[in-house]
């Protein structure tokens, strides 16, 4: 029973609707059309994975035979043709049929991270590395095959209305997620500023689903906070005026800081940060990578050269095995600093980066629960009409060669940040920190 059953089963739902006979039995030429025919992005998604998910979701160990023949392209207009011609709506447009087999094409290589954008939507994604949108404020992943909360970035909608770190993701507005492509849930849950959006959510702690609605606002992602409150983009001028001098510290000889995401401001931010602690001489670090959902690389790997001097922070294996690995030219100017990273479920991607490294090296100590594990590299290819294909190319490994992807990271000292915790306001995985660079 699959995770979506069990949940059906404690909601005590009826049954899914089964695909017709008629379209099981030209399953072949309806894997690839039935996604090219429907209305809008996500029906072209979730169609071709209903069609093809049978095969994925029992993990067939033969092959199908049809895979594995030659095919003659010119089935592809023949297929087309027939669409054009046949289809019970007239009016159904070249470009939507043209941009659904690119999408189609994409999704048959079953991977959550690789995805074809349409000129909209491919817009909508570049202002996720911008650092600002109109959203909820949660970065959404792909875990174990359903759809997951991997952090809600701070004083957002997302974190205001208590969505946490692994909630799953079982529908949006009523729409089940089973078979919708990651991509497309976060192109739904975006939209207008003082729009709604609700959430069927299933919690780990919980035994049942919640229906949660939550209004949509303009997201301006701040990527480095001195602390919960005092937020690096208060530095005004050189002068630091409007800063809090002692936002900084916490016990008076401890640099605390909170990197939220990696984004086009993050290096700049930071090395504002960088200079501040070096100007307070502490005791010690906290680098608080909790909820961090990633972003760029090269930010990820120039932040870490602030503690790894000149060496490998991370290697990408390629299709062919070839392993290539990148190092930072940065001075390392916080080298000897005693350092605790505090990391959890909602770590991801370049957090992960910066985590594993520094744990490999032994330059500090992991503190927290285990990362979410997406250590996959993907490129963005951008086509002259502004569509864009995001592809998996490589994935990531640690220093030691540690295979990031689906196992992450796993913390020096496993400790839990339960919801209990989180509502009482007390922190056990900060406070562990602080003992461990104390003593």
């Amino acid at each position: 029973m699959n995770f979506f059953e069990k949940i059906k089963e404690i909601k005590s739902k009826s049954s899914k609707r089964i695909i017709s006979g008629y379209l099981l039995s030209v399953l072949i030429i309806m894997v690839f059309i039935f996604g090219l025919v429907l209305g809008n992005l996500q029906s072209q998604k979730q169609a071709q994975k209903l069609l093809k998910g049978g095969t994925v979701a029992n993990q067939q160990e033969k092959i199908p035979d049809f895979l594995s023949k030659d095919v003659d392209f010119q089935q592809f207009w023949q297929v087309w043709k027939y669409v054009k011609e046949n289809y019970v709506k007239s009016d159904v447009s070249d470009t939507k049929l043209f941009y659904g087999a690119l999408a189609g094409m994409v999704d048959a290589l079953d991977d959550p991270y690789s995805v074809f954008f349409d000129p909209e939507i491919s817009k909508k994604f570049d202002e996720d590395l911008s650092g600002s949108f109109e959203g909820i404020g949660a970065e959404i992943g792909n875990k174990d095959n359903v759809i997951t909360i991997i952090s809600p970035l701070p004083n957002t909608p997302a974190e205001k209305a208590g969505l946490r770190a692994g909630d799953k993701i079982l529908a949006i507005d009523g729409q089940e997620t089973s078979n919708m492509s990651l991509d497309y849930a976060v192109s739904i849950i975006r939209g207008d500023k003082g729009t709604k959006v609700k959430l069927t959510i299933f919690s780990v702690n919980e035994d049942k689903t919640k229906d949660v609605e939550i209004t949509r606002s303009k997201i301006e992602i701040d990527s480095v906070r001195f602390s919960r409150e005092t937020k690096v983009e208060s530095i005004k001028n050189e002068n630091n005026d409007g800063q809090d001098k002692d936002g900084l510290m916490l016990d008076g000889d401890i640099a605390y800081v909170e990197l939220l995401y990696f984004n086009e401001n993050t290096l700049g931010d930071w090395n504002k940060t960088v200079l501040s602690i070096l100007e307070k001489n502490p005791k010690g670090i906290i680098l608080d990578l909790r909820n961090n959902p990633g972003g760029f690389l090269s930010t990820a790997i120039q932040i870490t050269g602030d503690w790894v001097n000149g060496k490998t922070v991370v290697s990408e294996r390629m299709r062919d095995g070839e392993v290539v690995g990148h190092n930072s030219d940065r001075q390392a100017r916080l080298d000897g600093i005693p350092t605790v990273v505090l990391i959890n479920g909602g770590s991801a991607s370049g957090s992960e980066i910066v985590a594993g490294a520094l744990q490999d090296y032994g330059l500090a100590k992991l503190v927290g629960e285990t990362t979410f594990g997406k250590g996959s590299v993907q490129d963005l290819h951008d086509f002259a009409d502004g569509s864009s294909v995001k592809l998996t190319i490589a994935e990531w490994l640690t220093p030691n060669g540690r295979n990031i992807n689906l196992e992450g990271i796993k913390p020096d000292i496993e400790v839990k940040l339960t919801p209990e915790d989180f509502d009482a306001g007390k922190d056990p995985q900060l406070d562990k920190a602080l003992e461990i660079l104390k003593n």
